[in-house]
């Protein structure tokens, strides 16, 4: 028992030892990220001054992805590559853009690939609610300094990040594929401001997978003389604000726009018959409203909607003036419900619903014309006509004998 007793009192000993050890890491931990840091040149340590720890807000690698986003919004292609795509990350945001039919990334790192493709998966709100234009979206696995046809095209393709990467011989292979040979309409290219890296505490490379960092003169330099080559324009810009104090030192992240010049566009040949190169790793299309069976059921479901909205207000404006339902011909304007409410300013759509004929009451079954259904802006755009319409409906929602209009049981709310 004396031993048992000796035997807690040392483990309680070497737990408090343990934490107080742990304490103690914690402290210095604190203490060096705000004390000076040191380097070591030529075996001498030399003292640096310490520096304020620079927080983006949002992150700068948001920024970035919202500057491509930005320009996808402002330009409005229907192609787009993200060139080095990494974690598809950028993709999974652009998958959003209603704009967009076919999305593409690149990458060397085929693990990564397959393991982040299912990000770009539909949802089940993709199914619910499709977007207005089919959308396929391919991840390849390959270098970007490969030539393969199926990246001949586009509108656009994002480099972000992606040329530091790169040894002084793939640099010089990187203009002539992507300019040259792939030579979409518009090129996004972000690279890291070397003259940031002051601002940084004991920053050489900001990755050490970085073969090099370019200071504003020395990206321009290249920027330009790469569009002059290829018969682009390019625009200098970035994101990454810099302290209050040390604005000379630009952006944090510096960026190059590049347009294909209008005699350029006309001289590129897309040369589809070229060799396949990269492998597809992962590949997904969305639903969409060009897809007929989709197309169908997002009709059926707002014809479904306007007319329990239609009923469900005409059955307001029989309570309010005592009223029962009882024959009422189609062409007797009684049969029209009618409202107390202020007349609002109308709008185009909305003067265009006033002048389509009106829903009415015959005993107790309520009828909403076709005219009037295919007057609603969405419907009137999905289906373009009511012989469209009318097939779209075809037997899942009953019409009256002639097929004119939408006919429901007025007081059975199993209708809808």
């Amino acid at each position: 028992m004396r031993d048992l007793k000796i035997d807690l009192v040392h483990h309680l000993v070497g737990l408090k030892e343990t934490a107080a050890l742990l304490f103690q890491r914690n402290l210095k931990t604190v203490a060096e990220d705000n004390m000076e840091c040191n380097s070591v040149v030529d075996g001498n340590v030399e003292e640096v001054p310490s520096k304020k720890v620079i927080k983006f807000n949002p992150p700068l690698y948001k920024q970035r992805y919202q500057f491509v986003k930005n320009l996808v919004e402002q330009h409005q292609p229907k192609k787009v590559a993200d060139l080095g795509c990494g974690d598809v990350c950028l993709l999974a945001i652009l998958k959003y853009q209603k704009c967009i039919e076919e999305l593409v990334g690149v990458d060397i790192n085929e693990g990564r690939l397959k393991w982040n493709g299912s990000r770009l998966s539909p949802c089940v709100g993709d199914h619910l609610d499709p977007r207005e234009l089919d959308l396929a979206i391919t991840l390849y696995h390959g270098s970007v300094l490969e030539k393969d046809c199926r990246l001949l095209g586009f509108d656009l393709a994002a480099c972000i990040e992606l040329i530091e990467h790169f040894d002084s011989e793939d640099l010089a292979k990187f203009p002539e594929v992507v300019f040259g040979y792939m030579c979409p309409a518009m090129i996004v290219i972000s690279t890291p401001n070397s003259e940031f890296n002051s601002l940084f505490p004991c920053a050489v490379f900001r990755d050490s997978d970085h073969k090099f960092e370019w200071s504003r003169m020395q990206f321009q330099t290249w920027a330009l003389d790469v569009a002059s080559r290829y018969n682009y324009s390019v625009e200098f810009t970035g994101v990454g604000e810099p302290p209050t104090g040390a604005e000379d030192v630009g952006y944090c992240t510096q960026i190059g726009v590049f347009r294909r010049k209008a005699e350029a566009a006309e001289l590129a040949v897309l040369e589809h018959h070229g060799e396949h190169v990269y492998e597809v790793v992962y590949t997904t299309s969305y639903p969409s409203l060009q897809q007929i069976n989709y197309r169908r059921r997002v009709v059926i479901y707002l014809v479904y909607r306007e007319v329990s909205r239609l009923k469900q207000k005409y059955q307001v404006s029989l309570r309010q003036h005592e009223l029962e339902p009882e024959f009422i011909a189609p062409g007797n304007q009684t049969g029209k419900f009618t409202s107390d409410l202020p007349v609002p300013v109308l709008t185009e759509d909305d003067k265009a619903m006033e002048i389509a004929p009106q829903p009415f009451c015959i005993e107790d079954k309520f009828y909403v014309p076709l005219q009037r259904i295919i007057a609603y802006p969405r419907l009137g755009h999905l289906c373009g006509n009511v012989e469209k319409l009318r097939e779209f409906l075809g037997d899942v929602i009953e019409l009256n004998c002639d097929g004119s209009a939408v006919k429901v049981d007025l007081n059975d709310c199993s209708d809808f």
